[in-house]
């Protein structure tokens, strides 16, 4: 089996080529559970822009991330860093359940000013040739995996307010953590600030928009605010996150969107305009055309179901 997981990960693939089924989150934050039988192995070689991280509850699989094979078993924990190739297999005959979690790794910052961007610190290490990111209950003694899995999994399916920045915050805990360990193990964290300058203005630029997604952000504008011209702005944001700058403002405004349908009663005229949007009717257009349900089936939906809607394609992926 391995030999076979080895022979598929050292194709020469190309990124451009390597979506998953969705390159973009359609949510803050998605989670599926997958179960043998309801759930078909394999998921071929891919990358997205965002972080994905699996717990496995009960059996095992066999996964590559970049270069590095690994087997998952009962009790682990794997980070897939944003822009990791990696693949995930069945493990000959046996039976699996694992929980997926994925989200924008930028969306959880740590304090600190010695601290590394942990966009950055992740994908520097899944490039080494045996990446340390599948972590054990005995080499991540200081964490219960399960209670905490356990946590985040209630976390997203009660979708309780600020289930999202509780989410965040259980992660940037356990991220924290993680880093300690690798600081232990020697591996340098310290990254050269002339490599961070492009991702640092980055960082910032998704800062303002998160805070400002509400106002008219005119795009163009926002490039000369950060001394960049509008062609080199789009180029770079396109290279780091797959998406339009339009795009990923429209991304934010959803999330906020959302949170109004699953949280409040206010009318759509009010959210439109809390959340940046035109007008009503521009809301319900937008809305739309991301989750292929109105604003007001989709709040339905969330109070009579307990959930929040998944998008036909990843239905169909089995989730």
């Amino acid at each position: 089996m391995f030999l076979f997981f080895l022979s598929v990960q050292r194709r020469n693939f190309s990124m451009k080529n390597l979506f998953e089924y969705t390159d973009i989150l359609h949510s803050p934050i998605e989670a599926f559970t997958c179960v043998t039988g309801s759930f078909q192995l394999p998921v071929e070689a891919h990358w997205h822009y965002f972080m994905e991280v699996i717990y496995m509850q009960e059996g095992s699989i066999l996964v590559t991330c970049n270069d590095a094979c690994k087997r998952m078993e009962t009790g682990s924990v794997m980070f897939f860093p944003p822009q990791s190739v990696h693949t995930i297999h069945a493990d000959g005959g046996k039976r699996y359940r694992y929980f997926c979690i994925k989200f924008n790794l930028n969306r959880i910052h740590l304090t600190g000013s010695y601290l590394p961007d942990l966009n950055l610190a992740f994908r520097r290490v899944a490039a080494l040739p045996c990446p340390p990111i599948l972590f054990t209950p005995e080499n991540l003694p200081d964490v219960d995996l399960r209670l905490f899995f356990e946590d985040v999994e209630r976390e997203y399916r009660e979708k309780r307010y600020g289930y999202d920045a509780s989410i965040y915050s259980s992660f940037a805990s356990l991220m924290l953590k993680i880093l300690r360990i690798w600081h232990c193990q020697g591996i340098s964290l310290d990254l050269e600030r002339s490599s961070e300058t492009e991702e640092t203005r980055i960082q910032d630029i998704l800062v303002y928009i998160d805070r400002h997604s509400q106002e008219n952000i005119n795009i163009e504008e926002l490039a000369h605010h950060y001394n960049m011209s509008y062609s080199y702005f789009a180029k770079m944001f396109l290279k780091y996150y797959g998406q339009s700058c339009k795009q990923y403002i429209e991304f934010i405004r959803l999330s906020k969107v959302e949170n109004f349908l699953l949280f409040t009663d206010y009318d759509l005229n009010y959210i439109a305009a809390e959340t940046g949007f035109a007008d009503c009717s521009h809301l319900i257009r937008t809305f739309k055309k991301h989750y292929q349900i109105t604003p007001k089936q989709f709040r339905l939906r969330s109070r009579t179901v307990g959930n929040v809607f998944v998008p036909e394609e990843m239905r169909a992926a089995g989730n």
